[in-house]
Parts: structure tokens; C-alpha cells; sequence
């Protein structure tokens, strides 16, 4: 519930537990064993953003977060709850929900370019090492610097594909390139593309504003993916998270403290952001966490327990939700340990104890305080929420995706002139030069034989005419005829000597 310009999360016995709007922003975190109420105070903190005009944006891995688009029930317990809780004012009512899915098939579509989601995040997706990570950065580093427009996964794999085949041509400028971790990338995109990661990349690409409306009324929109199939592949879901993440942080222009946050996002399962996360791009993140505030967003990270969530981030978390935890090992009694070491301690009771002992639907509650302090932890009763607890039907879902503003604007993907069509135009371009080149190295090839054999045929004919004429001049019939011509030539030059003489002596 909203009252007096507060998040009224739940009740201790003689206090009100609210989070402060204009302390909303420095983040917080909602964890606890699975059933004992996560679920609830996600929802009731959801309904008082979106009356208080704040737009929230959570995924729903469970299909049972719908129900906020419907007015609640009422029941025994629900009344039972509401008259132990003092509400006054409390109603049932329906919220302004707006559903989206990666895939499209239970939403809007949400849609981002290659380009945008960007090399770091994708290797996530791919789960790829260091040094395959820094491979796919030269490939992305290429097609920028030669224009070539990175939409979906066919242009990715058309320009690793070149950039693999011309690895010698960009290593000098660029790094090596090593054949086998661009074969380790194809079989990860093609893994990706199984999981129906190929929906997520493509045109139109989300608009981060479309998450940052109110609807007609004058409460915040709830924006609620369904991830119920997005969480089977947990690196997806969780690099499709992040991505929003820094989308958010890239795109939203800083405004400092408000009032009240522009929009407030909430993590479910968080730890999954964090498995196997490198040192590297862990600080990325904390910065992300540090900064984004500055921006007007608030986080707030849903999981079983604080130790999910690294120290550097859980530091950032102001407003605390701690529900019941079980310790029936060694490591889940270390669990409780930390659970209540992240908390403000209260003199009154035992944290680890009280932790153990909550009931579902209870929770020790710490909020930040007018001077951004961290209040001891109370025991509370979390409230009930105002719309309806479970899943929405199907016929009511496609209702409220058709009668959405957005309905139409993502609905079809695009297809314009990108890296796929350049590449392979390039290539044919390169193929047809290279099959000219071999055919001009055959016709010359061919000229070059031609012109060999004419010659060895002309040295030929010219030995067997020069082997006819030595044989011609060794025949006894040619050296008689040539006796009988010397011997007349001499005759005749010896008459005409005579002749000379003659005149010269006379």
C-alpha cells in the first residue's frame, strides 16, 4: 500500500514498515527459502510503486506474477491478515501490467541489435573464456570499423566467418585470431540460436522509454517479462538482465536524488547474475550498481540469501526483506550467520534466531531512514497484496497485449541491408575474382603449353631438315655432282684469269 507518500511494506507490532520514495533508489534486496514469501513482498512493493506514478519492471520465471493485472480475492486468510494488520483503506484492485517475452509468444517482443547488446554481454550468453571473449571483441571492432551493421545472429556469423578467413589480414592491426576459438564461437552461437536466442537479436530494437510509462489513470505501468521458458537457459536469462541493466545505465540521462525513482527494477533469482562471474566484469557491474541510482533507477535484487549476491554489490543495498531461512547444515548455518550479519542488529532479539523462527508471509525489515541510515531490524507481517495471487489466464493475458499502446510496434521483425548481405556480397565478389584469377592462371598455363609444344615441334622440323640436308650432301650422287660443278666452276675462272691477263699484257 502507498500511504502518506510511502511504501507500506508490513507491520511490526506498534510500527509501520515502509520504504521511503525518495530513498527508494539505493537499492535493496528481498531474500529467503523458497515458499516462505519472497513472492508477496515483491508484489506488494510493485502495486505501492505503481500508485505512487513509479513504472517497476520485474521477469516472472514462476507464470504466477500475472495476477497483478486482476483485482485480488477476498478470503479468510486475506481478511484474517488485513484486521491483524489495522488496514485501513486496504481495497482489492487491478494494476496497469504490460507483458513482454523475448520469445513473443506471451508479450511484447523485446528485441536488441547485436551491436547494442554488445561483446562483453554476449560472451556471457556464449559462456566464453578470457581469451575467446577477446576474439569476439576484434570481431565486433572489425565490423565497426569497416561498417558493417551488426542487426542479428546471421550478420555475427557472416563476420566471424570473414574475419576467420582473413585472420592474417587483421592480426597485425588487431590481435591474433586464432582459428580454434573462432570455432569455439560458431559452436556457442549455434547453441544460442537452439535456446531461441536468434528471436532475442534483431530490428525493431527495444526502446528502454517503453519500460517508463504510466498508464491513463496515473500509476506506474508494471512491466513483467515472462521468463517461465527464458529460465531454462539460466546464462540467457541472466545476460538478458544485465543487458537491461546496463541499457538502463547507458540510456537514462543523470537527474541525482529525486523524489522518487523514474523506475524501479527488481532481480528475481539474482544469483544467477553473479555464477562464475570474472573479477573483471563483476567491478563493471558494481559500478553499474554504484552509479545507476544517479539516474533515477532503483534495484532491488531477489534471491535466497544475502550470500548470493557479492559483497561489493550487496554493500549498495540500502532496504532490506530478510524472510525465513533453514539451516539443517553446516553451510546453510553460515548462511543464516551472514543473513543476519547484513542487517542492522536489534537489541530486543537474536537476528539468526528470529530468522529461523519467521513464518511465511514474515520477515525482519530494514529500511533506510530520512538520513539514509540503515534502521534496526523490526519483525514485521508483510501486507497482503491488492490484486489477485496467482496466474492470469490466457484469454485475460492476450486481452491486455492487444489492447497495449504497443501492441503493433514489435510485433514483426525487420530486415534491412546489414553485415549478412554486405559479407556475402564481398565474398561473391571475392569468389568470382579468384575463379577469373585461376581461369586466367589456366588459360596462361595453356598458352604456355601451346607455345611449348609448337616450339619443340619447330625445333623438331628443323633438325629433320638439317638432318636431310647433311644426309643429301653425304650421298655419292650430291658429291659427284659437286666435283663435276667445282671442277667447271674452276674452268670457267680460270678462262676468265686468262682473258685479264691477256688485256692487262697485251
Amino acid at each position: 500500500m502507498l500511504k502518506d507518500n510511502k511504501i507500506l511494506v508490513g507491520k511490526s507490532k506498534d510500527k509501520e514498515l515502509a520504504i521511503l520514495l525518495d530513498k527508494a533508489n539505493r537499492h535493496g534486496i528481498i531474500t529467503g527459502a523458497s515458499g516462505s514469501g519472497k513472492t508477496i513482498s515483491l508484489k506488494v512493493m510493485a502495486e505501492s510503486f505503481s500508485d505512487a506514478v513509479v513504472p517497476v519492471f520485474f521477469a516472472d520465471v514462476k507464470g504466477d506474477l500475472g495476477g497483478c493485472a486482476v483485482a485480488g480475492e477476498d478470503n479468510d486468510n486475506l481478511r484474517e491478515r488485513i484486521e491483524k494488520l489495522n488496514l485501513e483503506g486496504f481495497e482489492y484492485k487491478d494494476y496497469p501490467v504490460r507483458f513482454w517475452d523475448i520469445y513473443g509468444e506471451k508479450g511484447h517482443p523485446i528485441r536488441a541489435k547485436i551491436s547494442d547488446v554488445g561483446s562483453s554481454i554476449l560472451a556471457m550468453m556464449l559462456g566464453l573464456t578470457e581469451v575467446q571473449e577477446g576474439v569476439l571483441e576484434i570481431v565486433f571492432r572489425v565490423a565497426a570499423d569497416e561498417g558493417y551493421e551488426l542487426d542479428d545472429l546471421k550478420d555475427l556469423k557472416s563476420v566471424l566467418y570473414y574475419v576467420g578467413n582473413h585472420a592474417k589480414e587483421y592480426t597485425t592491426k588487431y590481435g591474433n585470431i586464432t582459428s580454434q576459438s573462432v570455432g569455439v564461437i560458431q559452436r556457442c552461437l549455434l547453441t544460442l540460436e537452439k535456446q531461441g536466442g536468434d528471436k532475442f537479436f534483431g530490428k525493431p530494437a527495444l526502446d528502454i522509454n517503453d519500460f517508463i510509462q504510466s498508464s491513463s489513470d496515473g500509476r506506474g505501468i508494471i512491466n513483467i517479462l515472462n521468463a517461465v521458458e527464458l529460465f531454462q537457459n539460466p546464462d540467457l536469462y541472466a545476460s538478458f538482465l544485465l543487458w537491461l541493466l546496463t541499457e538502463l545505465f547507458n540510456d537514462m540521462p543523470e537527474v541525482g536524488d529525486l523524489e522518487k525513482p523514474k523506475l524501479v527494477f527488481f532481480f528475481d533469482e539474482a544469483h544467477l547474475l553473479f555464477n562464475g562471474m570474472p573479477s573483471y566484469r563483476l567491478k563493471q557491474i558494481t559500478q553499474v550498481v554504484k552509479l545507476i541510482r544517479s539516474r533515477g533507477i532503483g534495484l532491488y535484487f531477489v534471491s535466497q540469501s544475502p550470500s548470493d549476491i557479492p559483497n561489493e554489490i550487496s554493500s549498495q543495498l540500502g532496504n532490506r526483506i530478510q524472510h525465513a531461512l533453514r539451516a539443517y547444515t553446516p553451510a546453510e548455518q553460515r548462511n543464516v550467520k551472514a543473513a543476519a550479519d547484513s542487517l542492522r542488529t536489534n537489541p530486543e532479539f537474536n537476528t539468526s534466531d528470529a530468522i529461523l523462527a519467521l513464518g511465511t508471509g514474515e520477515a525482519l525489515v530494514s529500511f533506510q531512514n530520512e538520513k539514509g541510515e540503515p534502521e534496526i531490524v523490526e519483525k514485521a507481517t508483510i501486507l497482503p497484496p491488492q490484486s489477485k495471487i496467482g496466474t492470469l489466464d490466457e484469454m485475460s493475458q492476450n486481452k491486455i497485449i492487444n489492447a497495449s499502446p504497443l501492441c503493433g510496434k514489435y510485433d514483426e521483425a525487420v530486415e534491412d541491408e546489414s553485415a549478412y548481405e554486405i559479407i556475402n556480397l564481398k565474398i561473391e565478389e571475392e569468389e568470382k575474382a579468384k575463379a577469373d584469377a585461376a581461369k586466367a592462371k589456366e588459360d596462361e598455363k595453356l598458352a604456355k603449353e601451346v607455345a611449348k609444344k609448337e616450339a619443340a615441334e619447330q625445333r623438331a622440323k628443323e633438325k629433320e631438315e638439317r638432318e636431310a640436308e647433311k644426309a643429301k650432301k653425304n650421298s655419292p650422287g650430291y658429291r659427284l655432282r659437286k666435283k663435276i660443278v667445282n671442277s667447271t666452276e674452276n674452268k670457267l675462272i680460270n678462262k676468265g684469269l686468262n682473258a685479264i691477263l691477256k688485256k692487262l699484257f697485251k
